[in-house]
């Protein structure tokens, strides 16, 4: 696939001020470009003894100053985020030879939020989230099948949010925007939160 915004420069004179409108645009870039799932992203979580892990998880919205995706709170990620309510994110949308990298706290979005968001999602994917213990070992595929199954005969269509699956927000304290360059003389815009509020913006070297 071509690039459709080929090496757009990123000066410090003409950027937002915050980098949620930035990231909105070239969200919007990703999305127009066609690429698949542009709402991927890796989230990185520590245990309660620093231990790292990551995964792939899709972004469901910006919104109230954070990144937020849904997901089972008694999952792997779920007791890390517990544990270390902190996180970073990672956007790579290599057609555009573009990356966002975000760092910050992690907070659980409402109920009444994740309840809205649970009543959105295909009937199957409901059922899936009752059924499945999440990060769990599982005798097999079967035992699984037949736990989404015994959902489904339970529910039928008004299945409501199970407590134990919902949306998180990640408030962000630093976010860097970095745009590939010819000569591997790459952009790399950093926001950092200060205590005031405002967001310090620096150029970082490639």
């Amino acid at each position: 696939m071509s690039n459709p915004f080929p090496h757009i420069p990123l000066e410090e004179r003409a950027v937002p001020a915050e980098p949620y409108a930035l990231f909105e645009r070239w969200y919007d870039d990703a999305i127009a470009a066609g690429l698949p799932l542009p709402n991927a992203m890796t989230l990185a979580t520590v245990d309660a003894q620093g231990r790292p892990a990551a995964r792939m998880v899709l972004l469901k919205g910006v919104e109230d100053g954070g990144f937020v995706f849904y997901t089972n709170y008694e999952s792997r990620k779920g007791r890390e985020l517990a544990a270390r309510p902190q996180a970073a994110l990672v956007f790579h949308w290599a057609p555009l030879e573009r990356q966002v990298r975000v760092e910050g706290g992690v907070e659980r979005v409402s109920d009444e939020s994740s309840s809205v968001y649970f009543a959105t999602r295909p009937l199957g994917s409901r059922y899936s989230a009752m059924a499945s213990p999440q990060s769990t070992v599982i005798p097999n595929r079967t035992w699984l099948e037949e736990q989404a199954a015994a959902v489904a005969r339970r529910y039928g269509e008004s299945i409501a949010r199970p407590p134990h699956w919902g949306g998180y927000r990640v408030r962000a304290a630093a976010v860097e925007f970095w745009q590939g360059r010819s000569d591997r003389l790459h952009d790399r815009l950093s926001y950092r939160l200060r205590d005031d509020g405002a967001w310090l913006i620096e150029r970082l070297a490639p």
